[in-house]
């Protein structure tokens, strides 16, 4: 026991601890939303399976695993409920996703691909060898975010559309399946304020260029085979070096991929990040992202507008 881990666990770790409550309103409030996301996660065992697509429908990918698996099969629900056209998913495996796991994403999504780990690690072993790029390959084995980027891309081709689990889809997200059809630019969400973790001026210096503001990999979409990951690999390690690690690692790559050339936005009034809780009530957007605070309208409220009329859940205050 080291004093810095002493001290963690004596002051940061009950600090941190008593913040968050504050920010979830204490600890009564707490507990209703914990509820809340106890129920959703019962609920998504119940939700119902859909057709298998053909062939050549678009696929899109998430990762995932046993903590959020509930979370990636409603949106992925959500979002085969309102889109009219037959969509196919990856689930890329995030170290987690057991026999069981893959069973129920078949159940559900009929068709489906999942990129195991062993997968995953053999096609990154040929793509991304660790001798070559070992700043990606240490951080992938750590900060899970990163194979959002190296599991879902290196070694791919062509456009590739990756989601975050913890969204919802509420009506016909347009814009989005359009890329589908011509996905000459990348496409992404917008962000409330920018988030990237990293000094401006070190991301410019890197980039060659400004990066682009309110990048939000939500939704990312990009050409897996025009990523230049030698770029990436020499970003990554400086970023590291001169700043150490940071949550929005995968954020601020992506951010630089996008530098210098144009991609497609998503609009904020129809993709919407850390929704309030009278939209977390009442959706009007056609997708909601439940970061920070908005997990609390996610878990007691949002979900169960799109729950299948069968299931039973207790409405929350």
């Amino acid at each position: 026991m080291t004093p810095g881990r002493l001290l963690y666990l004596l002051y940061h770790a009950p600090l941190g601890s008593l913040e968050r409550s504050y920010r979830a309103g204490g600890p009564l409030q707490q507990w209703i939303t914990h509820r809340g996301q106890s129920a959703m996660r019962a609920a998504a065992a119940n939700l119902p399976p859909h057709s298998a697509p053909p062939a050549d429908a678009p696929r899109l990918a998430f990762l995932t695993g046993k903590k959020f698996w509930y979370q990636t099969a409603f949106c992925a629900s959500s979002l085969l409920r309102v889109s009219a056209r037959p969509l196919a998913f990856e689930f890329i495996d995030d170290g987690t996703f057991d026999a069981a796991f893959a069973t129920e994403a078949r159940r559900l999504f009929p068709g489906c691909l999942i990129t195991t780990a062993a997968d995953a690690t053999t096609r990154l072993d040929a793509a991304l060898p660790s001798t070559r790029f070992p700043a990606l390959r240490d951080q992938r084995r750590t900060y899970l975010h990163l194979r959002k980027l190296t599991d879902a891309h290196a070694g791919r081709t062509g456009p590739r559309l990756v989601l975050d689990s913890d969204m919802l889809f509420f009506r016909r997200p347009s814009a989005l399946l359009a890329w589908f059809d011509a996905p000459a630019q990348p496409i992404h969400m917008l962000d409330v304020q920018d988030a990237y973790g990293y000094p401006t001026t070190t991301l410019a210096e890197l980039a060659g260029t400004s990066v682009p503001p309110l990048v939000n990999v939500g939704i990312l979409g990009l050409h897996s085979d025009r990523i230049d990951w030698e770029k990436l690999e020499h970003a990554c390690s400086t970023l590291l070096a001169r700043h150490g690690t940071s949550y929005y690692l995968e954020q601020a790559l992506s951010a630089l991929l996008l530098a210098g050339q144009p991609a497609q936005r998503l609009p904020v009034a129809d993709y919407r990040l850390m929704p309030d809780e009278a939209e977390c009530r009442a959706p009007t957007a056609a997708l909601h992202h439940y970061v920070a605070a908005s997990k609390r309208g996610y878990f007691r409220h949002a979900w169960r507008t799109i729950c299948p009329p069968h299931a039973t859940h207790a409405t929350l205050p």
